[in-house]
């Protein structure tokens, strides 16, 4: 057997490049998905080089598809929904509306049809959840109000790109059968037929799926078999997905979000993210490559005004649209001001749209062109706009929210500890019955609010960053307890800490022989390995320690 497969060259060629690109992006701060795409540019057809299989790499992405969609549904809350629901519904249908028709217009100055036009101002009117939840977490909004609006305001704008990418095929058909010279039933036929589908096969998720669904994962979980847990959440994302398209004729993605959807109404939400989360990301990354390989740099010199354009919908259109209409329901400027700079960006359910809007023949190539164009400078500018606009203005409530954390974090021989997972919440109950002063780090929003229902003093952030070792007051702290449990991260917060504070004793967490080399080569005082101390206390307790 050959050791250059095209498969193998492919995904090979895909992650590397796209690592390499990646960690480009990264170091530059801007998201990693622009990296992504550029790699994806660099093995395509259109640049010089390694060209990987186009064909295998739609395939691919259609995994990719899949996976990003269970993730949306396992991320899905119909509670944060609810909570913003006065302003997030109406705001994302009116800002969707105002993009679709800028998209319309820019699309009809190009003598593109009329459904290629409506499919390009669906793409460019909806903002990438990976970019926004990006900005807000480096800016400590996501449990602020305006954050949360912003994130309601996103799963709208997903619920309404999931129905799209569900009507699409229908209404290509339809317009097919027009152009083809079928009368009223050949074009209502299509639509009411694809509807049916949908409504039977939600139905059947609703009555059957959320049962068995939850019914087999508790039953994979007490087998106590972690890997029969991780491939069992696989099999019903994948199976579903699949089952949805063959059986109902409905798209993978429709499925794939049900699936998600009902799994995350379960307890085991939390670990089935967890578990599928390195594959989902993979699998995202080959999507976001195959997306770049379709993308022709030409159109940067070929059609400067159009793609002029088209960025000035995605940052400036969009955002005027969701300033005033936040505005018009009366909240604070600041909110609006967020709001609008964290949708002036396009991203994943763009890239859907434009590769099955090509794949129907619906949508010109030049159009998908503009979008991957758009995407890519769009998400190149907003971290420099997030920054100019949401760190120049402080919000009420995070000023609040800083000013308890500093009121209850103590200030003079404290303990610091960072993490508050299952070794974090054993220690911080320990140290709560000793009386002893602490501050918990801690960057899960999860943990942070079980920590303050526990009424625990607790910042949240991650301790890579100074900022929030200072707000815990590490300048004062006596003892540093590292719990969180990967090794190497914990060698990279020893430094950081030490660097604010020379005089602190550090103890740290170890998994392996190596994470425990690595925190010594560091100088890390006290390290604690799970297995020795293990070995330790049973040796002790049957009196052979």
């Amino acid at each position: 057997m050959p050791h250059h497969t095209p498969l193998i060259g492919t995904i090979v060629a895909g992650l590397v490049v796209a690592f390499i690109m990646g960690a480009i992006a990264h170091r530059l701060k801007l998201s990693p998905l622009v990296g992504y795409l550029v790699a994806g540019i660099m093995v395509g057809p259109f640049t010089p080089g390694f060209v990987a299989d186009a064909g295998l790499a739609n395939e691919l992405a259609e995994i990719g598809v899949i996976l990003l969609m269970f993730g949306v549904g396992l991320h899905f809350s119909l509670k944060d929904l609810l909570s913003v629901k006065y302003i997030a519904v109406p705001g994302a249908l009116v800002q969707i509306a105002v993009a679709t028709l800028l998209g319309m217009g820019l699309s009809h100055l190009m003598g593109w049809p009329l459904m290629g036009g409506i499919v390009f101002g669906l793409a460019l009117s909806v903002a990438s959840t990976v970019v926004l939840l990006r900005a807000l977490q480096g800016a400590d909004l996501v449990e602020t109000r305006r954050g949360r609006v912003a994130v309601g305001w996103l799963i709208v704008e997903d619920l309404v790109m999931v129905l799209a990418l569900v009507l699409l095929p229908a209404l290509a058909n339809v317009i097919n059968s027009a152009d083809a010279g079928g009368g009223a039933g050949a074009l209502i036929a299509p639509l009411v037929g694809t509807l049916l589908k949908v409504a039977g096969f939600v139905a059947l998720m609703l009555v059957v799926g959320r049962r068995v669904i939850p019914w087999a994962l508790h039953w994979v979980v007490h087998t106590g078999s972690r890997e029969l847990f991780r491939l069992a959440v696989l099999a019903i994302a994948l199976g579903v997905a699949f089952g949805a398209a063959y059986a109902f004729d409905v798209s993978f993605a429709l499925g794939a979000f049900f699936a998600g959807m009902i799994l995350g109404e379960t307890p085991l939400s939390r670990r089935a993210t967890e578990e599928t989360l390195p594959l989902r990301d993979a699998f995202a990354v080959l999507f976001f490559v195959s997306v770049g390989m379709l993308f022709n740099p030409a159109v940067l010199w070929e059609q400067p005004l159009p793609l002029l354009a088209t960025v000035a919908i995605i940052v400036v259109g969009k955002s005027i649209a969701a300033y005033a209409i936040v505005r018009l329901f009366r909240y604070p400027n600041d909110t609006a001001l967020t709001i609008a700079v964290s949708l002036a960006q396009i991203g994943e359910f763009s890239f859907i749209l434009a590769s099955l809007g090509t794949g129907l023949g619906v949508l010109p190539a030049d159009a998908r062109d503009l979008i991957l164009a758009g995407a890519i400078v769009s998400i190149f500018l907003n971290p420099i706009l997030f920054s100019l606009v949401v760190r120049a203005r402080k919000q009420e409530e995070q000023d609040e929210e800083d000013a308890r954390a500093a009121a209850a974090a103590p200030r003079m021989g404290h303990v610091i500890l960072v993490g508050y997972g299952r070794v974090g919440k054993l220690i911080a109950e320990r140290l709560a019955q000793r009386r002893i002063d602490f501050t918990i780090i801690e960057d899960d929003a999860e943990k942070v609010a079980e920590a303050k229902e526990a009424g625990l003093p607790v910042v949240r952030g991650n301790a890579l960053e100074d900022k929030y070792l200072i707000a815990a007051g590490i300048g004062e702290a006596r003892h540093l307890l590292i719990a969180v449990p990967e090794g190497f991260e914990g060698g990279a917060i020893h430094e950081h800490a030490r660097h604010l504070n020379d005089r602190l004793q550090v103890i740290a967490r170890a998994h392996s022989d190596a994470e425990v080399e690595y925190l010594e080569s560091l100088g890390v005082p006290h390290i604690v390995m799970g297995e020795r101390e293990l070995a330790g206390r049973m040796l002790t307790l049957c009196g052979a320690g």
